[in-house]
């Protein structure tokens, strides 16, 4: 049988994830410091939420390609809760960002065109690409008494083939919040060069200062289109619903596209989109307890590392994630082995783009307890066992 070049991926299991799958298979405890799924941290959920999935309405067919109208005006609501005006026409659902992402890449790029991403990023979008026929070509964000972007490494950054940038507002895993002046940057290179701009807010409820204004509200002169959706929002990555809110020029032939793409796959399903204005009204049950989780952790997090004066948490913004930065002693593979036979278990930087030594990140998610046992090992190790090792290494 023959396959497409496009799902030729290399899908033999990395040492580190053999290491850990050995690791849980023997029983051995693991402080994990890299979950991600709210649904298994901990936190307590609405007794309502499940039963607003039982609501009749759902037993009636009724395929509507950009979604029901009941759930598009509940998405709306949420924007007004940011103090941006929505219409439910600039509205389409999806069954997640990653679909959402799909059929952006698909109404903006032809196969081979380019689409710039960022870099920390979250490593999703190159299945994503590969499967769209589209080339992504990474950007470097800068670390400077806080994370930016660099609007000159955007312009070298453009070919004749570049369609469209993404940006993650706030950022995964850096926790960096698009300011003013970044927008205003990236308006002006988007209108140079005839760029749309998509931009991923599943973390902009999650900010750990002052609220952020959403995308939603656009730029002057420039397509944007903003993906969002349940799976951080209300802490329900299971339930399968996002959306894209479509903005700027050309927007109603953009929606109309749209509409086309959402009609050949009408993916998502009734009961969900009929329970979406329950979990949406509800969220802020879900958020408060992260919120206070992730406060709670990056305090104890900070504590901890203070005693080591090489090691720096990088200053975060929002989102559940901190970047902390380490000695560069040995390649980070070697760190995060080494710290999983001591029963942790962290991201190693590169896992996001980062360099191949220097860097850990881990969720602000884990249950405190956990989270505090696992600083605990990996503190001990970076301050005393690590300089041991690099010291009978070089001896």
């Amino acid at each position: 049988m023959r396959f497409s070049e496009r799902t030729g991926w290399d899908t033999e299991e990395s040492e580190l994830a053999r290491a850990h799958r050995l690791r849980v298979q023997a029983g051995w405890p693991i402080a994990d410091l890299t979950a991600s799924n709210p649904t298994r941290c901990g936190f307590v959920y609405p007794p309502d939420w499940l039963p607003a999935l039982t609501d009749p309405q759902a037993l009636d067919y009724d395929p509507q390609p950009k979604g029901m109208l009941s759930a598009r005006h509940a998405v709306c609501r949420y924007y007004a809760d940011h103090g941006v005006a929505v219409d439910p026409a600039q509205v389409v659902l999806t069954t997640s960002t990653s679909e959402a992402y799909s059929y952006l890449f698909r109404l903006l790029c032809d196969p081979g065109c380019e689409i710039l991403v960022p870099q920390p990023g979250y490593p999703l979008f190159d299945f994503l690409a590969a499967l769209d026929d589209v080339r992504l070509k990474p950007v470097q964000l800068v670390y400077d008494h806080g994370w930016q972007i660099d609007p000159e490494a955007i312009r070298r950054a453009v070919t004749p083939a570049t369609r469209a940038m993404v940006l993650v507002h706030p950022n995964n895993p850096t926790g960096h919040f698009t300011k003013p002046w970044e927008a205003d940057e990236l308006a002006r290179l988007c209108r140079e060069f005839d760029l749309a701009l998509i931009v991923d807010e599943v973390f902009l409820d999650y900010g750990m200062a002052a609220a952020s204004r959403s995308f939603a509200s656009g730029l002057e002169g420039v397509p944007v289109f903003v993906v969002s959706g349940l799976s951080k929002i209300a802490g329900l990555p299971q339930m399968k619903a996002a959306w894209i809110v479509a903005t700027g020029p050309a927007q109603a032939q953009a929606l109309e596209r749209l509409e086309v793409i959402a009609d050949t796959f009408l993916s998502m399903n009734a009961p969900v989109q009929c329970a979406l204005p329950a979990w949406l009204e509800g969220r802020h049950t879900i958020e408060q307890q992260i919120q206070e989780r992730t406060a709670a952790n990056l305090a104890e997090l900070d504590r901890q590392i203070e005693r080591l004066p090489a090691v720096q948490r990088l200053i975060v913004e929002g989102g559940w994630y901190a970047v902390v930065r380490i000695p560069a002693l040995e390649p980070d593979e070697s760190t995060v082995l080494a710290l999983l036979d001591r029963g942790v278990w962290v991201h190693p930087g590169y896992f996001f783009g980062m360099a191949a030594s220097g860097w850990l990140v881990m969720s602000l998610l884990t249950p405190g307890q956990e989270f505090s046992t696992g600083v605990t090992r990996l503190v001990d190790y970076l301050g005393t066992d690590q300089v041991s090792n690099m010291t009978r290494v070089g001896s």
